[in-house]
């Protein structure tokens, strides 16, 4: 302990409060363990603060606006305006009232929050720096400690996020003006999410990406339906360009330079440069060797069945964790932490995590593709409705898209669905259930859904799996 700490005692320390951290406070303090919860910026984390939160509130912010600027076709006429100032006023009161509540939470559950950068001490021993001069710094001693820090966006060669010019996710989201022009550095979901809100408000967006599409790891029919639509909404793209760097141009612009595998640069203009490469957990800042801890070769905390690492009593969940980078995958190994941290009977089970991508269109997915079915040696039937036959989906002028569910051909369990198109990401939590229940085809296509909605494109895509399709051709 160095001289002049403060020293604490909890059973239970959780580092970081995002989506993984609190709930799992939260959870741990509702089972009567005596829980602390130490976060060194805002609560909520990257999801609430920066990432899933703002970034939705603008999306749907922005389709406000795009809908009513391009509806004449419905008879409606509009002189649409974008206040983007505004927009960030209102998308930072959405984020406020978020986090205010995170904390009214932790305390009415009996949480005790302490806010600092923390670092191991020992196996059961963190020193919490407190933020600002004079703020000095405490000792906490634990009996059991989860990590929860979460990520921050991977910085490339030549693109130093301190530049003016060149943004990261949080430095986007947070600008006040729309930039005339933008390159974005990387086609994934993040990439592909954000290019569309700065599309629609009229931001010239060119796309770079070093593979040869976009949304890396989704089937060819899926991306093949959000690229469509991006270069509908204006959005160039340039495939195999791997991002080499930038400079100022004489028009307070700037130029960024690219480089095929075959070594041949090419350049690209814009007013600013967004890198969207992904996302790298933080634990860089943990001195885990203090505790016995040692990332994997992905930089993450190998974890058993409950979360727990190599070391006992240390658990790790979230971005820092095996697995998909995913908000509600953080969440639900925060509340099966708490549980065994309590001693109740608890383990994760990762046969149904769904994604979703809020592009335009949405994409959704869950459980197993076609081909991941085959590779595991099931026999897959596959069943697939188009949204340009569903009623509802045609009523909304939103009609791009399919819903696609895989299923055992012999059993007819249902192993995994991809949505995508309107309200995709709303719709999966249905298939989600069917394959965390171990539903049938059977079960979905005589459940009678409501007549006009986008779900019935659900219960059509089983029929047709089932080959009894009334509104499509079985085929």
């Amino acid at each position: 302990m160095v001289v002049g700490d403060v020293a604490t005692g909890t059973e239970l320390a959780v580092v970081g409060a995002g989506p993984g951290g609190y709930v799992a406070a939260i959870r741990a303090a509702q089972l009567g363990v005596d829980t602390t919860l130490i976060e060194k910026d805002e609560l909520g984390g990257t999801c609430l603060n920066v990432g899933c939160i703002p970034s939705k509130a603008l999306i749907h912010a922005t389709n406000v606006g795009y809908e009513a600027d391009t509806a004449e076709e419905m008879g409606i006429h509009a002189d649409v305006k974008v206040d983007m100032e505004q927009m960030v006023d209102w998308k930072d009161g959405v984020v406020d009232q978020l986090t205010s509540g995170v904390e009214k939470l932790c305390k009415a559950n009996g949480v005790n929050i302490v806010h600092g950068r923390a670092e191991f001490a020992g196996e059961n021993r963190l020193r919490v720096a407190h933020g600002g001069e004079g703020q000095g710094s405490e000792t906490i001693e634990f009996e059991q400690c989860v990590v929860a820090t979460g990520s921050r966006p991977i910085e490339i060669p030549g693109f130093a996020y301190d530049d003016d010019p060149v943004l990261d996710s949080t430095q986007l989201l947070a600008l006040e003006q729309v930039p005339r022009s933008l390159v974005v550095v990387g086609g994934g979901y993040i990439g592909m999410e954000l290019s569309t809100i700065l599309a629609k408000m009229g931001c010239d967006v060119t796309v770079v990406e070093m593979m040869d599409d976009i949304l890396p790891g989704y089937e060819e029919d899926v991306k093949r339906v959000v690229r469509k639509r991006a270069e509908e909404l204006g959005v160039d793209f340039y495939f195999g360009q791997a991002a080499k760097g930038w400079e100022r141009a004489d028009d307070a612009g700037i130029v960024v330079t690219t480089e095929n595998e075959d070594g041949e640069e090419s350049t690209f203009d814009a007013e600013k440069a967004f890198v969207a490469v992904g996302r790298q957990p933080v634990l860089d800042t943990l001195n885990l060797d203090a505790a016995g801890l040692e990332p994997n070769e992905q930089g993450r905390l190998e974890t058993d069945h409950t979360g727990e690492t190599n070391v006992d009593g240390i658990f790790a969940i979230g971005d820092v964790a095996p697995g998909p980078q995913l908000a509600h995958k953080a969440s639900k190994e925060g509340q099966v932490v708490a549980e065994v941290v309590a001693g109740e009977p608890a383990a994760m089970d990762y046969q149904a995590v769904p994604a979703a991508v809020f592009t335009d269109p949405e994409i959704a997915t869950v459980g197993l593709t076609q081909a991941e079915a085959e590779e595991e040696g099931f026999t897959p039937a596959v069943g697939k409705f188009p949204f340009s036959a569903s009623g509802r989906a045609l009523t909304t002028n939103d009609h791009e898209g399919f819903v696609r569910i895989v299923a055992d051909g012999d059993s007819g369990f249902i192993l995994g669905a991809q949505i995508v198109g309107p309200e995709a990401s709303e719709l999966i939590a249905e298939l989600g259930l069917a394959v965390e229940m171990g539903a049938t085809l059977e079960d979905i296509a005589a459940t009678i859904h409501t007549h006009p909605t986008l779900s019935e494109g659900v219960m059509e895509a089983a029929e047709h799996a089932l080959g009894h399709a009334i509104h499509t051709l079985n085929r």
